[in-house]
């Protein structure tokens, strides 16, 4: 029994954001169902396939869940997703609010039928500020949270970070947020209203350590962590390759300095304390990278290990698929699915338990069972499923388009 199970989630998102929270709530055992159009969700498109339908943007998201093909823009569509979200303990969603509100499926009108149901809404901005309502995706957030700047600030050229930074991170942050309401509910009986604006979400991400002087509300307050700004980060060049190689507390950086004989390093005023190296971090960078060039990156690794300094290698994507502490901690998982070998596991336990992985499901895969366990009538079941068209059905073998 994983902590949710009895839980059930009716998640009508779309993309990334609310898919990869669901994904989290159905990993820790909740009932997901994932409520698409007789097309499909976007990203089951979206990257390489073994099978149409099948690609691995959607494998990435919606593992561990069941798929239910709705047209709910259709009048018995609605009314099976009413039936549905009856028997549902949080709607998910990151579509804009009014076009749920013109299907009356919006969040008031639920709440006021259902109580104890939790609505939670993934949005691109605050329904209080003036942006409510504008249109969203990852690399928006990325540009006006500050993050593009950062980039820049630390590496001069105008980037997004190399992933769905926002995205992910919101959904962490969904996830959260549902719990929380569920656990708020545990007490009071009654659901709630949850927002969580990605906008507002990502500037929270980013001011934790780079508020700066901005607490003090001085004029050009001077904002940003100088240490994960400095241009001298790293990763840091030895002999032989790159290595992540990181003395942080004032025995850390002694341990190294007394390693290869720079004792006077120690007492440097500028270097003898952790505010005076946070004022001078791009020197000290600098020294760093001085030291370790000289050696190689196995002689740095092992050193760091005897002197409990934090380092690791620098690995490429491929590489962790033979990392050795993933393949003693039985992270990747053998699973029979659609032209799967290998699965990413999740990463968390219970009692030293680690939650089992089911393959993402095919396109209404599950369709006919839930309506069925909704107990509607069969001529409402036959034409919900009579209405996905024989080409959206999903095919076994071929290749996506």
């Amino acid at each position: 029994m994983l902590p949710l199970s009895g839980f059930r989630v009716v998640d009508i998102g779309t993309v990334l954001v609310a898919p990869y929270a669901s994904q989290w709530l159905a990993d820790m055992g909740a009932d997901v169902i994932k409520v698409e159009p007789p097309g499909g969700d976007q990203t089951r498109f979206t990257g390489p396939a073994s099978e149409p339908g099948m690609a691995t943007m959607f494998l990435g998201l919606n593992r561990n869940k069941r798929s239910m093909v709705l047209d709910i823009a259709s009048p018995p569509g609605r009314t099976a997703l009413e039936a549905l979200i009856a028997t549902a303990d949080v709607f998910m969603h990151n579509i804009r609010p009014q076009k749920l509100a013109k299907l009356g499926i919006d969040s008031d009108t639920l709440r006021g039928r259902y109580p104890r149901l939790i609505c939670a809404e993934v949005q691109g901005f605050s329904a209080n500020g003036r942006y409510s309502g504008r249109p969203a995706y990852d690399d928006i957030i990325q540009g006006m949270s500050g993050t593009v700047d950062l980039i820049n600030r630390q590496s001069g050229a105008m980037r997004y970070a190399p992933m769905a930074l926002a995205d992910k991170t919101c959904g962490l942050v969904a996830a959260m947020a549902i719990l929380a309401a569920l656990n708020g509910r545990a007490g009071t009986g009654m659901g709630s209203r949850v927002e969580i604006p990605m906008y507002e979400t990502m500037v929270s991400f980013n001011m934790v350590e780079n508020f700066g002087e901005a607490y003090f509300k001085r004029e050009q307050a001077a904002m940003g962590y100088s240490r994960t700004l400095s241009r001298s980060r790293g990763p840091f060049k030895t002999q032989t390759d790159f290595i992540s190689f990181m003395p942080y507390t004032d025995r850390q950086w002694r341990a190294l300095f007394d390693h290869v004989g720079q004792q006077h390093l120690s007492s440097d005023p500028r270097f003898a304390t952790m505010a005076a190296r946070t004022r001078n971090i791009d020197i000290l960078y600098g020294e760093l990278a001085n030291i370790l060039k000289n050696r190689t990156g196995e002689e740095w690794l092992a050193f760091a290990e005897t002197a409990d300094i934090p380092a690791g290698p620098i690995q490429s994507l491929n590489d962790l698929l033979d990392d050795p502490h993933l393949d003693d901690a039985g992270y990747f998982i053998e699973n029979p699915g659609p032209g799967l070998v290998r699965y990413p596991g999740v990463p968390i336990s219970f009692d030293g338990d680690q939650p089992p992985v089911r393959p993402a499901p095919r396109l209404g895969e599950h369709t006919s069972q839930i309506l069925i366990e909704l107990g509607l009538p069969t001529t409402l079941i036959d034409e919900l499923t009579a209405a996905v068209a024989p080409e959206d059905q999903p095919q076994r073998g071929g290749a996506a388009g």
